[in-house]
């Protein structure tokens, strides 16, 4: 019998955990799963006779040191910048290692060593990063093998809400860490490349710079840049490509209401509001407003909007950014973090709202003299709270390339990407049956 850690059952977990347990017998797999919640744990495990609930310290070196030395493989959901002391552990213990995160210069560091151990760390295998890789590679060398040059690659990907549980004027939920969308696209400025010309977006105007795209039977959508499309170059083989863009996907709308939060400085994490714990959302709006004392915050406010475009505050009202009878009571916040405490209590999900996983790619190419454009696309919608499009969209891809590691189909060897056939292909062949299905359209342009 062999042995799986999984380091991690947050709701990103909950369908790995499904899936594993479901191949279980016929693999003749031991899935054992730590937690600091053994509640949570056994939750997830159901009492499966092959699944084992444990409850230590993962982070902790000596508590985690004997259940790795007893697997054949450790799966690792803990949050990413705990991974490389994984990978350190399982590099001395000579095992196998999966994680659905990012990929960090230091455990790209270690790829010599793991080869030369005979060892693979597979990571950026979740969503995104994960069958964003997977599903545009499979295009790259399919136009590839036909001896086509890839002139332009842009790539979209955003968590949402499902249609049905669209109900409110943001057309959005969160159905990810909070605080990231908050701060998302803050720190380095966007890059990317256009017909040959390097772009750059400082986050000042990130959200004013957008992509439209449409998605059959899902309506319009707006891509704003992430912070890094440069490095994919290298990642998908087109290192001379002159046109890659990396994008996120808002419903239409949505980034034109959110610039106003970003232009204010409410997104700011750099510094502490002064008596922030007795700030109503009223006076949070106002202190980031000129003193005008004969005009109301909501004028005031509607005045700031309609120069960055927006004409229409309701949306705002809605949020219940102008009640002065409530505490935010959040103590020694920064505005970034009050903030996120008004979104979280309104872009809540509701017991029985749905996610929803949107993903795009868009290829120009030139075959035989002719000028190309393919569109491929996904949507994959959520079970339910435990179950949701995220959690699907990253536990299968794990699940199943754990299921390729213990049978031994993959054979190539160190700290690896999803990125070559023998890896993307059996994968993305059997997320079909779960139901993460591309719809390809293909015309000449």
């Amino acid at each position: 019998m062999k042995r799986i850690l999984l380091l991690g059952a947050g709701l990103s977990a909950s369908t790995l955990i499904k899936y594993l347990l479901e191949q279980a017998d016929e693999n003749n797999w031991q899935l054992r799963v730590v937690d600091r919640s053994l509640d949570l744990v056994k939750s997830k495990l159901a009492d499966h006779p092959k699944g084992v609930a444990l409850s230590f310290n993962a982070l902790d070196r000596n508590e985690r040191w004997e259940e790795l030395q007893q697997a054949d493989l450790i799966i690792s959901m803990l949050p990413a910048r705990f991974h490389l002391e994984i990978a350190k552990d399982c590099l001395e213990l000579k095992k196998n290692l999966i994680t659905p995160s990012y990929v960090s210069p230091e455990m790209n560091a270690l790829h010599d060593q793991v080869k030369d151990a005979d060892l693979i760390f597979m990571n950026e295998i979740g969503v995104d990063p994960g069958i964003d890789h997977m599903s545009a590679m499979r295009i790259v060398d399919s136009i590839k093998d036909q001896d086509g040059e890839i002139i332009g690659f842009k790539s979209y990907c955003g968590g949402l809400v499902a249609p049905e549980s669209d109900t409110n004027p943001w057309n959005y939920k969160f159905t990810w860490n909070p605080r990231n969308v908050v701060l998302a696209a803050q720190g380095d400025t966007a890059r990317y490349i256009d017909r040959h010309q390097y772009k750059y977006i400082p986050y000042t105007q990130v959200f004013s710079r957008l992509d439209n795209i449409s998605v059959e039977g899902y309506g319009e959508f707006e891509g704003y840049a992430n912070r890094d499309s440069l490095s994919y170059r290298h990642i998908y083989g087109l290192d001379e490509i002159p046109t890659i863009y990396r994008g996120t996907l808002r419903k239409s709308g949505f980034c034109k209401s959110w610039n106003i939060f970003i232009q204010l400085g409410l997104t700011d994490d750099s510094f502490i509001l002064q008596d922030s714990e007795n700030l109503t959302p009223r006076n949070f709006l106002n202190a980031f407003l000129p003193f005008e004392e004969e005009i109301t915050v909501e004028a005031k406010f509607l005045n700031f909007c309609r120069k960055w475009g927006v004409d229409d505050i309701s949306r705002y009202q809605w949020l219940g950014l102008f009640d002065d009878s409530v505490k935010i009571g959040l103590k020694d916040a920064t505005p970034a973090q009050v903030l996120e405490k008004i979104l979280v209590e309104k872009w809540v999900l509701g017991p029985q709202d749905k996610d929803m996983l949107v993903m795009v790619h868009q290829f120009t190419y030139l075959l035989n003299g002719e000028r190309r454009f393919i569109e491929s696309s996904m949507v994959n919608l959520g079970d339910d709270q435990i179950h949701t499009a995220m959690s699907k969209t990253v536990g299968y891809p794990v699940g199943i390339c754990a299921k390729l590691i213990l049978q031994d189909q993959i054979t190539e060897r160190g700290v690896l990407l999803p990125t070559k056939p023998e890896i993307y292909n059996p994968i993305l062949d059997e997320l079909e049956a779960h139901g993460v299905v591309f719809q390809e359209l293909e015309k000449v342009i």
